[in-house]
């Protein structure tokens, strides 16, 4: 195929806790490692690889032990909640939001630790999942949160001489982080205050540290504010808190491997090799036979460029959804430009363990009511490599790698 352009859709991540209004691999002998070096050897992954920026919060109902210990059925069920969301947040359906707090409610129903705040497992280092953005983050705050390649922690260090509350906006490795600290006091079992006093940027090109330029002693209480802790998990790895200013947070220390997954793919950087890890971990071929489920599955990631005609990349299954029904029908369906998209249907049938033979022979430009019937055909070849009920990977057509997620 000839070379193709991609695209990248980018999308926002909040901020953590409530801040002031004020500006403010695998070794190459692996089976795994071959199967995805033989379709991306032509590809640079930092370039070509289609990539749709997504959460990368996830669960699986194929778990590892380490999974299966650390999460119990409530605490997946608000990670599953949280396939697909843009943003962390910013982005979500009211639908996708509704199921998010419904979650949420569950778990603040059930017996968590009590009085996290004198838990030693509230302190350390989380990683922010999801929040609501009632709109109160500065426009500093913003730009730099409101980058998906960014990662957001918060630091918890309550029993120490100087307890405090950090929120960090991890650039990259490369290039460093910025760091908005606050100083902080437990009230009671739930709930800890805090006051901003303090922020930098440690730069790994420069030596010494960069001031925020943020005047914390200015804003009087602009600059403090509380969290209440409403559920940590009795392992430690899962955390739910709400703001002063009305903003819930869902935060983790510890990810399941489809998160790690999708986290890699929303930055883009390293996919094949983090589809070939998950492989290996995660799926036996030998013994797999994987079905390929039902619903509307949103293409997120391929290995493969597009060609200069779209209407091939999408007869190729190398854009927008797929929707299978349980009758053996599947359509390939892409949109366009807006109130247009392009429409293709057909038929899929098992040939072998984990491998559907698809027969695309009904295509068609959709405009409103009315549609334009598109003289193409084409046979595929579907692979499943991996899949559960919210994540597929699959090889295609060409030998391309795809990731799906399903939408509900």
């Amino acid at each position: 195929m000839v070379a193709i352009r991609f695209y990248t859709v980018e999308m926002s991540l909040p901020r953590l806790c409530p801040c002031p209004s004020s500006p403010i691999s695998l070794p190459s002998s692996s089976p795994r490692y071959h199967l995805l070096n033989t379709a991306n050897k032509r590809l640079d992954s930092s370039r070509n690889c289609r990539t749709l920026r997504i959460s990368c919060s996830s669960s699986s109902t194929v778990t590892d032990q380490t999974e299966q210990s650390s999460f119990n059925d409530a605490e997946m069920k608000l990670i599953d909640a949280l396939i697909g969301i843009q943003g962390r947040g910013k982005s979500a359906s009211p639908k996708q939001l509704n199921d998010v707090e419904s979650a949420v409610k569950v778990l603040e129903g059930l017996e968590g630790i009590q009085n996290p705040t004198d838990s030693d497992l509230i302190e350390g280092r989380w990683r922010l999942m999801f929040t609501t953005r009632p709109g109160t983050a500065s426009p500093i705050q913003r730009t730099f949160t409101g980058v998906d390649v960014f990662t957001v922690f918060q630091d918890v260090y309550l029993k120490t001489n100087d307890p405090r509350v950090s929120n960090i906006v991890k650039f990259s490795d490369i290039i460093g982080e910025l760091k908005v600290e606050a100083a902080a006091s437990i009230k009671d079992g739930k709930r800890v205050l805090f006051r901003f006093d303090r922020a930098a940027f440690s730069l790994k090109f420069l030596p010494f540290k960069v001031p925020y330029p943020v005047p914390f002693r200015l804003l009087g209480d602009e600059a403090k504010g509380w969290l209440d802790t409403t559920y940590l998990s009795p392992s430690g790895n899962l955390r739910i808190s709400r703001g002063n200013k009305g903003t819930t947070f869902v935060l983790q220390k510890e990810t399941v491997p489809r998160q790690k997954l999708l986290a890699t793919i929303s930055q883009n950087k390293g996919v094949a090799e983090a589809i070939d890890e998950f492989l290996a971990s995660n799926s036996n071929p030998a013994e797999d036979d994987y079905e390929l489920l039902d619903g509307s599955w949103q293409m997120i990631w391929s290995s493969q460029m597009y060609t200069d005609s779209w209407i091939e990349n999408a007869a190729n299954g190398l854009m927008g959804r797929q929707i299978i029904d349980k009758d053996g029908r599947i359509k390939f369906d892409v949109n366009i430009i807006p109130a247009f998209r392009f429409s293709m249907k057909g038929k899929f049938i098992k040939s072998e363990s984990s491998t559907y033979d698809l027969d695309m022979d009904d295509a068609a430009i959709i405009g409103g009511a009315f549609g334009y019937p598109v003289d193409i055909t084409n046979r595929i070849e579907l692979k499943i490599l991996y899949a559960d009920e919210r994540m597929r990977i699959s090889r295609g057509f060409d030998n391309i790698i795809f990731v799906h997620i399903r939408e509900i």
